[in-house]
């Protein structure tokens, strides 16, 4: 990151007035004074002089912080102070040169030559440059360590937010190829045909989703729309979706796949049958959360899960979004709270 890139030229020339200001200022105290004692008709030559002085100064310190800053940025410090010793003695041999070539042209002016104040006031110029350039050298490496750490938590949140997603695939995948059996041993070919076209749909999203991080709440929903069409190919009119968003509210985000997983533990979960038949609630409450509920049918058997389902999606939550999912469970009615950002909060999608 470069200085200019934080100010404009107009503010970085205020900071080099502001300096040449402070560095003569020893001269501009006793200005007045000096006048006192120099005759009326050569007073303006003296005001002349002490100007071109402070615009010396001035363009010195502008040119030398434009270097330190922007040209030399990259050098050592004790490089940067050679270069800038040596810059200020051209510097100050200039400032003398013509200093006597207007005491040639105009011999009535005096002219400190070397005095220890304008010696002292060269000094403080490069010394000032030098380590205003270097601190700034410092500065840009630590924001530059700093951008680095931060691109690795990023890269690593990334892996980690991938690899819980992909966690999700292998399960969905050999659930929806049983379900694509039993319709091949059914000899349903329009509902087999349908149902592959509809499985291609929700294999893109799954697999699109390594490159997303949160999405909008309406495109999470259109992928739950196919998916809904998977199961009730399966389920028949056994399963029932309630489902009512606003139209204003779809822009909330939320993390891809959320609803996947919760979906896929109800059906591995509970019994679905005509004597039990499933109704899956999705809305939002009062809190901007997304409810999602269904009543409880309890398998006889445990179902053999390895119970990674609502772990993975808290974890997910915590990664992306830094907010905590809520699970109610009355053992009559199931209810999973998703927290959700608003668009102006969105995070980047990764």
């Amino acid at each position: 990151m470069k200085l200019f890139a934080k100010y404009n030229t107009f503010k970085f020339l205020l900071i080099s007035l502001a300096s040449a200001l402070f560095i003569i200022y020893p001269n501009l105290a006793y200005f007045n004074w000096q006048l006192s004692f120099i005759d009326e008709s050569i007073r303006i030559w003296h005001v002349a002089y002490f100007i071109f002085r402070f615009m010396f100064f001035f363009a010195m310190i502008w040119a030398f912080l434009n270097y330190s800053l922007q040209k030399a940025i990259t050098i050592s410090f004790r490089k940067r102070f050679l270069n800038h010793f040596i810059f200020t003695c051209i510097a100050y041999l200039v400032y003398i040169g013509i200093s006597y070539l207007v005491t040639t042209l105009c011999p009535i002016i005096k002219i400190d030559h070397f005095t220890g104040t304008l010696i002292f006031q060269f000094c403080v110029v490069g010394v000032v440059c030098t380590f205003a350039g270097h601190i700034f050298y410092l500065y840009t490496i630590q924001r530059k360590k700093e951008h680095e750490i931060e691109q690795l938590k990023i890269e690593n949140l990334q892996n980690r937010c991938d690899a819980l997603t992909n966690q999700i695939n292998p399960h969905f995948f050999f659930n929806s190829l049983n379900s694509l059996a039993a319709l091949i041993r059914k000899k349903e070919d329009e509902n087999t045909l349908a149902y592959v076209n509809t499985l291609s749909d929700v294999f893109r999203y799954i697999l699109q989703s390594d490159k997303k991080g949160l999405v909008s709440l309406e495109e999470e929903l259109e992928f739950v729309q196919a998916f809904r069409y998977m199961l009730e190919v399966r389920f028949a009119n056994k399963l029932i979706f309630n489902i009512n968003i606003a139209k204003e509210q779809m822009d909330l985000k939320i993390p891809v796949l959320s609803l996947l997983p919760l979906i896929d533990n109800i059906i591995v979960h509970n019994i679905i049958d005509s004597e039990h038949k499933m109704e899956i609630t999705i809305y939002l409450n009062h809190k901007t959360e997304l409810v999602i509920t269904n009543p409880i049918f309890p398998k006889l058997t445990i179902p053999d899960t390895n119970g990674t389902g609502i772990k993975n999606l808290e974890s997910r939550f915590m990664l992306l979004m830094n907010k905590q999912i809520q699970v109610e469970n009355d053992e009559k009615l199931f209810a999973v709270f998703l927290p959700l950002e608003q668009q102006n909060n969105e995070n980047t999608d990764s």
